[in-house]
């Protein structure tokens, strides 16, 4: 997958046909063996026998359904358990091999519940199903049940041990997802302290002319003393600005957990980090030949200010990184920077159908790129488009 957005793409496609067909299959194997149980028993079948064949047929359709999930789930554990207890307390045996399908029902239902479950929940409901797993052997006999209920609890553990695994996956994406925003906020921020820096530097610069030329003696008119003040007051409001855009970022930073180090080495992080513009971002288009790609900058665009053009560079890296990952089959590349009602724009759009080759990829670039633009106030989506190829469009807001 190419990244956020693709969530469409044909290997989604592929494997949400791919789990369908797994639960028809699943679903028409079941029905048949209820099926063949039920005329087995047909010319002598008593209520007992049609019961258990339709809790078989109601604890396998728990397995296979997708929503409310936990409700058919809680009724398909809790009429299996009932019904051992009520067999236990009569004393009636079963010899009805659709207990086979609840089996299996059970075991599934297990996989889902060490998986899904919520935390708080998980220990309690984990023991209720494989409680009822292993006691279904006692329907039979108690010595049977007795015999059989060890093999059960075996049978139960791999479900369970599948479950565990899938549930660590998870929580291991989930991870890498939330270090790849906190990282690219705290990259943001850090952009957002030179920037500050250079306004005030800008202000402290100007109000020393100021200085200056007043002990100087030097007549200034109206117009130069105004030209001053509005070049300080514009410096001070964009510092103004990114000092509360570093404070929501390093706040929101602070939530998802502590900065993992930059420096592998240990020492510390370099302050001069290059910092991207409508230059930088020139030749890095210049310098991206294969496929050939061509800029287009809109000549009323103007001047964006420092974290804005930063971040344009960064979607424009990223995006022609992914190309040059994923896209081996495109011809061509059109990166846009034009003025938008609300911002600037930004697109960089391929031909390409990802055929060819597929480098390896962490699969966050674009995570985080979401991250930074929205942390600027703007939006931004990556996805097929309509006519063949992918594209990334970002709009930030100017103001």
């Amino acid at each position: 997958m190419r990244g956020p957005g693709s969530g469409r793409s044909w290997l989604e496609r592929v494997h949400w046909f791919g789990g369908c067909l797994i639960r028809v299959t699943a679903a028409g194997i079941g029905g048949l063996f209820l099926l063949a149980c039920l005329l087995e028993v047909r010319p002598v079948a008593g209520p007992l026998d049609l019961w258990l064949i339709a809790l078989a047929a109601v604890v396998g359709l728990a397995a296979l359904v997708r929503r409310r999930a936990a409700v058919w789930t809680a009724a398909a554990v809790g009429l299996s358990a009932y019904t051992t207890v009520l067999m236990g307390v009569t004393g009636a045996e079963m010899h009805q091999p659709s207990m086979f399908i609840e089996i299996c029902g059970l075991l599934v239902l297990t996989l889902r519940v060490v998986w899904r479950t919520r935390s708080e929940r998980l220990v309690a409901a984990t023991v209720a199903v494989l409680v009822t797993i292993v006691t279904l052997a006692f329907r039979l006999s108690p010595r049977e049940g007795l015999v059989l209920s060890a093999p059960l609890a075996v049978l139960a553990a791999a479900p369970v041990g599948l479950g565990i695994y899938l549930r660590a996956l998870d929580a291991r994406r989930a991870r890498a997802l939330r270090d790849a925003r906190r990282d690219e906020r705290l990259e943001l921020a850090r952009d957002l302290h030179d920037f500050v820096a250079h306004h005030i530097t800008g202000i402290v610069v100007q109000a020393q002319a100021a200085r200056f030329a007043a002990q100087s003696g030097a007549v200034q008119t109206p117009e130069q003393i105004d030209a001053a003040f509005a070049g300080i007051e514009r410096a001070g409001t964009e510092a103004l600005t990114s000092m509360r855009r570093i404070v929501g970022l390093l706040r929101d930073a602070q939530n998802g957990g502590p900065a993992a180090p930059r420096d592998e080495g240990g020492g510390e992080e370099s302050s001069a980090r290059p910092v991207g513009d409508l230059a930088r971002v020139e030749e890095l288009v210049a310098a991206f030949t294969d496929p050939p790609a061509k800029l287009t900058v809109d000549p009323g665009l103007g001047g964006l200010p420092p974290e804005i053009a930063t971040s344009v560079h960064r979607i424009v890296q990223e995006a022609l990184t992914n190309i040059r990952k994923h896209a081996a089959d495109a011809t061509e590349v059109e990166v846009g920077i034009t003025r938008a009602a609300d911002g600037v724009e930004v697109s960089v759009r391929d031909d390409g159908q990802g055929r060819g080759r597929r480098l390896p990829s962490s699969g966050f670039g674009l995570v985080g790129l979401a991250e930074r633009v929205e942390a600027l106030g703007g939006r931004m989506r990556a996805g097929r488009r309509p006519e063949g190829g992918w594209e990334v469009v970002a709009v930030l807001p100017v103001g």
